[in-house]
Formats: structure tokens, C-alpha cells, sequence
């Protein structure tokens, strides 16, 4: 129990105090890899094109279930929110952001007051935690996560709390990395400072995908978008001031199949 909590603590820091949001490797919005399209080699990617990347990710999982006008959504670990209020605005959804961090929380209310008062309520931020929801059963028409999964340790508690406030017939979708089914443990550690630290969980695709089921989910799929996430994100680490630090080595380990890039879905 006191290493969950120091594991905690540092997961805390990193997105309190530490403001993971504004370090240049994430262009200070956003917190993900990017899901990205073909750009021309031997030139540098620009700010634009990295917050672009970003914001696609988020579009690439929204596009694989249905939002209908006035589809009700939750997003769990929505950081700093600015992919909950995309979400709002181009969906035309009620979006709510989850998040357990008091600070991230507050940075999203800065971050999206316009929006916030432009959306006439369709916009909206809470604390709280995945594995513990703090909603009613059947409370949304669909839930879905970017790139926050990998730091919790109980998928099976978030897949059952979320198969609770998803009404019957809607959605789930989760985007973020996994060990893919026949990868072995591999070298992950090693590799990766924040998989040593415990901040980062490189969960097993397939027993993910079983938590789903267990918790009541059907249809769920898992499709590999590595190819549009690692190499580019990749060069534009090679870019920053981080181009020798260890961040180089999730390309590496995509290319070696010891971990991968998947948009998890269920109904």
C-alpha cells in the first residue's frame, strides 16, 4: 500500500506541481503522443503541426463510436481539457472532463473560459477518480479516455465503473499504449524512466480488452495506430531539448513489439 501511494504522489507531482502540459514536447495544451499524418521529411516539424497531432488524436477516437448532436460524454483523465472542450465544440456534445488532479482541474478552467461560458453549459469539469466514478449509474450515453489509462493500476475497477455510468446501448473508447497480446515483458524498464518509476503502467493489451468483457462490455475491438504515432512523435523529440533523453526509446521499443499504440472500443 505505501508504494501505490508513493507511486500516486509522483503521478500527482507530475501533473501538479511539475505541469507536464507545459514542457515543449507536448506544445503546452494538450498531454499526448499525436496521431499523425504524413509530413515532409528534412524539415522541422513546427508548434502548429505538434498541437495539430494532438488534437487529431482526439478525433480519431471520438470516430470510432457514434456521438450523435447532444450525445451526452464523459472523458476520463482529461488534464488540462482542452480535448473535452473539442470534443463539446465540434461534436456537438455535453462533455464532461474527469480528472483526480486539483491543479490540472484548475488549469483547465483557465485554459477553456471561453468556452466554458460559450457553450452554454455543454462543457463541463469535475474531480474525481476512474476507478471510482463520482457519477450516478447510467449517467452518459458514452465515456472515453486519451492517453490516461497508463497511469492506472486497476483496469478492471475502470472498466466496471465505466460499463455503470454508460446507459444501456452506448460507448466506450480509450486511447493509449499497451504490451500487444504476444510481446513478452521485454525490456520496458529498462527502456523507459517513467515504466521504472511505476508513474507509467505498460498494461497487457488483452487482458485489458478482457476487463471490458468481464464488466459487461460487448463488441470490444482493439485496433494498432503505432504507425501514425511513433515515428513522427519520435522526430519531434529529436527536435526539442529532450532529442537525448530516454523519451527516444518508445520508438524503439514500437519497433521492437514490445509495446504499441491502441484505440480500444466497446458498446
Amino acid at each position: 500500500m505505501e508504494q501505490e501511494i508513493d507511486v500516486q504522489a509522483k503521478r500527482d507531482l507530475m501533473y501538479g506541481e511539475l505541469d507536464l502540459s507545459s514542457l515543449s514536447l507536448f506544445s503546452g495544451s494538450f498531454i499526448n503522443y499525436g496521431y499523425w499524418g504524413d509530413l515532409a521529411p528534412g524539415r522541422d516539424i513546427t508548434l502548429a503541426e505538434r498541437t495539430a497531432s494532438q488534437a487529431e488524436l482526439y478525433r480519431q477516437t471520438l470516430a470510432r463510436i457514434p456521438t450523435p448532436p447532444g450525445v451526452q460524454l464523459l472523458e476520463i483523465g482529461c488534464g488540462i481539457g482542452v480535448g473535452t472542450a473539442l470534443v463539446a465544440r465540434e461534436y456537438a456534445a455535453y462533455a464532461t472532463g474527469l480528472d483526480r488532479s486539483k491543479a490540472q482541474l484548475a488549469r483547465a478552467a483557465d485554459a477553456n473560459a471561453e468556452a466554458l461560458e460559450r457553450l452554454s453549459g455543454r462543457l463541463s469539469f469535475q474531480e474525481g477518480s476512474a476507478t471510482e466514478l463520482p457519477f450516478p449509474d447510467d449517467s452518459f450515453d458514452g465515456a472515453y479516455s486519451v492517453e490516461a489509462l497508463q497511469h492506472v493500476d486497476d483496469l478492471g475497477a475502470v472498466a466496471r465503473e465505466a460499463r455503470r455510468v454508460i446507459r444501456p446501448g452506448g460507448h466506450f473508447a480509450s486511447a493509449t499504449f499497451f504490451a500487444p497480446v504476444d510481446s513478452g515483458e521485454g525490456p520496458l524498464a529498462d527502456l523507459l524512466e517513467t515504466v521504472a518509476s511505476g508513474v507509467d503502467v505498460v498494461h497487457s493489451l488483452g487482458a485489458f480488452t478482457t476487463d471490458l468483457e468481464r464488466a459487461g462490455f460487448a463488441h470490444v475491438a482493439a485496433e494498432s495506430i503505432g504507425g501514425h504515432v511513433w515515428h513522427q512523435f519520435d522526430r519531434w523529440v529529436a527536435q526539442t531539448e529532450y532529442k537525448d533523453s530516454w523519451g527516444r526509446n518508445l520508438l524503439r521499443c514500437y519497433e521492437n513489439g514490445w509495446l504499441d499504440y491502441y484505440v480500444v472500443t466497446a458498446s
